[in-house]
């Protein structure tokens, strides 16, 4: 009998153009040899008539858990991805949810902002994830602006700000932190920071342009869900996320949309233009 795969779940939404969220995770699953699986929170679409504007429509909170329920008694999952939620109902569903469940990593890609929301409902949700959920997280991946704002900082600028936002982020819960610069940093490169308590890894590629792309921060901390589901250390799943999501990045997919997407147009890279130094 063949060995069964590595089981790999997802908490998030879905993206009408299938650029980004729980489509993003799961093709990243796959591609990395996992089995994926997940559970829907919202549904997030766009207008083409007005400029792409988000439209944002959340799953009723019964629901929501009822995915999670049987979820978990049908694959008793070690790892999960937690993405897109949207509202508090959402977010206390799902922190009710897994709360009890014994997890060996909750792998927390931080969606702050659902534009489709309100900006006061928006604030609330913002407040109730850093409550909630980032307690539940053994692994957070907040982008620039999300590393800023769960920092308090006002800018981040350079790699040692960077830096310094990962351990502020760690002093909240989770142990480990990768604090994405991203295309935000100047300089030639992107740039991240894993923080583990102890270790500043800084881990960077060059850039390729200076626009973002749709999918990455989802296929980025899929991809460590994936490898930590294999039994990969925390810091070689970044490198793995990293390089994967730099070849998805060259690969990027092109549409009628105003945005291109990550494609993971072939097999893993197991080489790259990935360096790692410690500060």
């Amino acid at each position: 009998m063949p060995t069964e795969p590595a089981r790999a779940y997802v908490i998030a939404g879905s993206e009408a153009t299938g650029g980004a969220g729980i489509q993003a995770d799961l093709r990243t699953f796959q591609a990395l040899g996992a089995y994926g699986f997940g559970t829907l929170t919202c549904i997030v679409s766009f207008d083409p008539a007005a400029d792409w504007v988000h439209r944002f429509v959340p799953v009723e909170s019964a629901v929501i858990a009822d995915q999670i329920e049987v979820a978990l008694a049908c694959h008793a999952p070690e790892v999960v991805k937690i993405g897109m939620l949207g509202t508090l109902g959402t977010i206390d569903t799902v922190a009710d949810a897994i709360a009890g469940h014994p997890w060996r990593h909750v792998v927390l890609d931080p969606v702050l902002i659902c534009k489709g929301q309100e900006p006061g409902a928006a604030l609330d949700t913002d407040n109730a994830l850093r409550e909630r959920i980032l307690p539940l997280a053994t692994v957070i991946t907040p982008n620039h602006f999300e590393a800023r704002t769960l920092a308090g900082m006002e800018r981040i600028e350079s790699v040692d700000d960077l830096a310094e936002a990962a351990r502020r982020i760690h002093a909240l819960g989770p142990r480990y932190v990768v604090a994405k610069g991203g295309v935000e940093l100047d300089g030639p490169d992107a740039v991240d920071v894993l923080f583990d308590g102890t270790t500043t890894t800084v881990v960077s590629t060059p850039k390729i342009g200076e626009e973002r792309v749709s999918g990455a921060g989802c296929t980025f901390a899929a991809a460590v869900t994936a490898e930590l589901a294999k039994g990969t250390e925390v810091t070689d799943a970044v490198q793995v996320a990293k390089r994967l999501v730099t070849q998805g990045i060259l690969d990027r997919l092109s549409s009628r949309a105003p945005f291109d997407a990550v494609r993971l147009a072939g097999p893993v890279p197991t080489e790259g233009p990935v360096q790692i130094r410690t500060l």
